[in-house]
């Protein structure tokens, strides 16, 4: 994997000094330690650090064609880049590589922007074509790889992998997004139509955009999405099988590398289901590696060992602390933008304990997205079905009669808490979902704003983005709906991003084939029973594995990395709560008072707040880098 950043001028094509690119290339050192490379022309310029996985001596960047018309710094890897060489040499390209990236040179000469249509993989890259005086910038599919842009003071278009390959330019301006900070507090992390920082981009998934000297800067132009409006024709069995073909396929084609290439194992069906087709596939033992918690309700190490015994994996296993508070700055300084998915700190110690043996590990992503394994989802089924059954007139104002009226037992089992589902009930459905995939509710967060804060919102709510995606989402069913969403949201702005820092802080290549947009596809175009049936998730994936993985695997319950915020906040991470009420960062946005009575109630146990206080603390840290 690498990193990638540069410099266009739409308007008047000024030199850009080396330095700059230079700077702005070396904060992103950590996800290209093999090398680095910068190009310039009056206009542009191009910067790239390298980590090597394919034509280890060849695949040098920034890349030129031999006349110098086209030149990329590309970030990702494209896995049908020999299919594309070969077609391509048949039209009369003549490569000098056994690169990917002059793949996507040739390719963009012989198709220009259609090319992104044939490619098989995970990108974000910067093209320019000297003939039309034209920067193309493009993401892949779901937004696996990042790409931030921004315009500066002096006209120039600015672009980098990273939040902090833009900040290493002199001209780029710090001043928080108030709205970002209200997305954070409601989603836990900066979502991609969202940035911390006012006047910052990100390039959507599955968008591209096309720079011309001499024109505006336009708006990012949609090159794919995925549509669930469509349903496959065929049997269980048949769809099952076409299933497997398409996970086999996926595994496959992310298994090319010139350097060592392992796997993540967590004794879950997503990351095991790769595991095992990996080792079909391959020769040699493949290397796996799980992280074990020292809490017995926390770890997977068990399941994990079935899984890599069952297929004779080169298995390692590391006992971590889950209460690694070392890590909170490492990870800030990792994320640039606040984010408080807490399975950052496991995520980055398993990419850690890989980087140890491979440079290339497959992930098990992707998988409750497309084949509706959240727990979210099942809940989101029931209460469609009482929606379905009760007239609006009455379940309105029944169940919000029966929600609010209904205690808050953050303490008890979680039957017996009630009250959220309710609520849910009482509202429309996508208002619902946009909720319960939320972190602080809208209520305690308009408690804890000052109010300077709520008038500078001006009514902007974080879930309506979510509402709007649902609305609007090629669909049929609500299930349809919810992962539409997710797949806009939820996918790209925190399970891609978090895989993508912890992996790069670390120098590491995570794949995830799963994410394959064949696979994609072909999930969206099941029926809802084959997605979810009897409140099982992933049905069909389950069923199609069932030749490889033993049913303690495929049907235990869902755990994922946990990690116990509620428990830190009222032990050795209180002082740090008590600390949030006289932050000068955060008392810009919140209500001193407000904060000082959220960690008193949560360290005195009346009421459960540890998610909430982890949201202030990370955004605190962020916000101290990147403003103070």
């Amino acid at each position: 994997m690498c990193g990638i950043a540069g410099l266009f001028y739409p308007e008047t094509p000024k030199p850009v000094d080396p330095a700059r690119i230079a700077a702005m290339t070396e904060a992103l050192a950590h996800r290209g330690p093999d090398g680095a490379g910068i190009w310039t022309d009056t206009g542009v310029a191009l910067g790239h650090r390298r980590l090597s996985i394919i034509d280890l001596e060849g695949g040098a960047q920034p890349m030129a064609t031999p006349d110098g018309g086209l030149t990329i710094s590309f970030n990702g890897e494209v896995y049908n880049f020999a299919e594309l060489a070969r077609e391509l040499t048949d039209m009369g390209a003549h490569f000098t590589t056994q690169s990917d990236t002059e793949v996507l040179l040739h390719g963009w000469r012989a198709w220009g922007p259609d090319l992104l249509d044939r490619l098989n993989g995970m990108f974000a890259f910067a093209l320019y074509d000297a003939g039309t005086r034209s920067l193309f910038l493009a993401r892949d599919r779901m937004g696996v790889k990042p790409l931030f842009y921004t315009r500066l003071s002096d006209g120039a278009v600015a672009f980098a992998s990273e939040l902090k390959g833009l900040l290493a330019h002199p001209l780029m301006r710090r001043e928080a997004d108030v709205r970002a900070v209200e997305d954070f507090m409601a989603l836990g992390y900066i979502p991609d139509d969202a940035s911390m920082i006012a006047g910052v981009r990100k390039l959507p998934a599955g968008h591209f955009l096309l720079l011309r000297r001499g024109h505006p800067v336009p708006d990012p132009v949609q090159w794919w999405d995925v549509d669930f409006s469509d349903r496959a024709k065929g049997s269980a069995s048949d769809l099952q099988a076409e299933l497997a073909e398409h996970l086999r396929q996926a595994v496959r084609s992310r298994m090319v590398s010139d350097v060592p290439l392992g796997a993540f194992l967590s004794g879950g069906v997503d990351s095991s289901a790769v595991v095992a087709l990996m080792a079909e596939t391959s020769r040699q033992p493949v290397e796996t590696c799980t992280i074990g918690f020292d809490q017995a309700d926390h770890d997977e190490t068990a399941h994990a060992e079935i899984v890599a015994k069952r297929f004779a994996t080169s298995h390692r296993t590391r006992t971590v602390a889950p209460d690694d508070f070392a890590l909170v700055d490492r990870l800030t300084r990792a994320f640039d933008e606040p984010f408080a998915d807490a399975s950052a700190l496991a995520t980055y110690q398993v990419c850690a304990l890989a980087r140890e043996r491979v440079t290339v590990a497959l992930s098990g992503d992707g998988a409750d997205e497309a084949m509706a394994g959240y727990r979210r989802y099942r809940f989101q089924a029931a209460e469609e079905r009482v929606r379905g059954l009760i007239p609006d007139s009455i379940r309105s104002p029944v169940f919000g009669t029966l929600g609010r009226a209904y205690p808050k037992a953050d303490w008890a089992p979680r039957f017996l808490r009630a009250k959220t589902t309710l609520l849910g009930i009482a509202e429309e459905g996508d208002e619902a979902y946009a909720r319960s995939v939320g972190v602080t509710p809208p209520a305690l967060r308009r408690q804890l704003y000052a109010d300077s804060m709520t008038r500078r919102l001006d009514g902007h709510r974080a879930e309506d983005r979510y509402i709007a995606a649902m609305r609007d989402a090629p669909a049929r069913e609500p299930l349809d709906r919810a992962q539409y969403a997710d797949f806009k949201h939820w996918l790209p702005g925190d399970i891609l991003t978090k895989i993508d820092r912890t992996s790069m802080a670390v120098g590491l290549e995570a794949r995830e084939p799963l994410l394959d947009h064949r696979l994609i596809e072909f999930a969206a175009r099941l029926p809802v029973s084959m997605r979810l049936r009897h409140g099982e998730g992933k049905w069909l994936m389950k069923k199609a594995m069932a030749p490889w993985l033993p049913k303690e695997i495929l049907y235990r319950p869902k755990m994922g990395f946990v990690t116990p915020v509620s428990a830190w906040f009222r032990g050795e991470l209180a002082p740090e709560a008590r600390a949030l009420a006289v932050s000068p960062i955060l008392s810009a946005w919140f209500d001193r008072k407000a904060l000082a009575r959220l960690a008193a109630d949560h360290r005195a146990g009346r009421a459960d707040h540890g998610r909430t206080l982890w949201q202030l603390l990370m955004l605190d840290r962020a916000a101290r880098r990147l403003f103070d």
